[in-house]
């Protein structure tokens, strides 16, 4: 007799074992199910909120061209305040904010066949987070850039004609495109 009640007592333990197994195996799918949604609903509120917030740093098509543009007409006319105010000095190292401005100044004037602001390659983004070697010293530039500015300028005379290229990285402070000048490494 003893037997059959130590037998009725593991098959009842038994039962209630594999009821509490049932009973998680069947909550657990909708805990999942539910987990899942949440974790889709976050996913694709992040991604449009970096979608959005991209596109409020990133500057449009009309902004470069704009930027573009201004700088055309004040280095074709001389203009070397509107020059300067490209530059982003805050950091910057003094001697390497004069050698940006007569780089500016000394092809002022000149007619430029083409300009165009591209992205950056791979080479760019590592050349522009390498410290360089500045007159004072190693210096970095204070902002990230996000673009490459690429001026040619072409010059005839009666003697020949000539043509030059100058590159500068440019980055995004205030919605503004603008000009990094290196400073001091952080």
């Amino acid at each position: 007799m003893r037997d059959s009640r130590s037998q009725n007592y593991k098959d009842r333990h038994k039962k209630i074992f594999l009821f509490e197994l049932a009973c998680v195996a069947e909550i657990e799918p909708a805990t999942v199910a539910a987990m899942n949604t949440s974790t889709k609903i976050f996913t694709v509120a992040g991604a449009l909120l970096f979608s959005v917030a991209l596109g409020i740093v990133a500057g449009t098509p009309e902004q470069e061209k704009a930027f573009t543009d201004k700088y055309k007409a004040a280095m074709e006319g001389k203009d070397t305040v509107t020059l300067e105010a490209f530059l982003y000095t805050q950091g910057s190292d003094a001697a390497a904010l004069e050698f940006y401005k007569m780089m500016q100044s000394g092809e002022a004037g000149e007619k430029i066949s083409k300009i165009e602001l591209v992205s950056l390659t791979p080479e760019d983004v590592k050349k522009a987070t390498t410290p360089m070697d500045g007159p004072t010293g190693k210096v970095c530039l204070n902002l990230k850039p996000t673009k490459k500015l690429i001026i040619k300028v072409e010059k005839k005379d009666g003697s020949g004609s000539s043509s030059s290229t100058s590159e500068n990285f440019v980055a995004e402070k205030d919605g503004k495109f603008v000009i990094p000048v290196p400073g001091p490494c952080k």
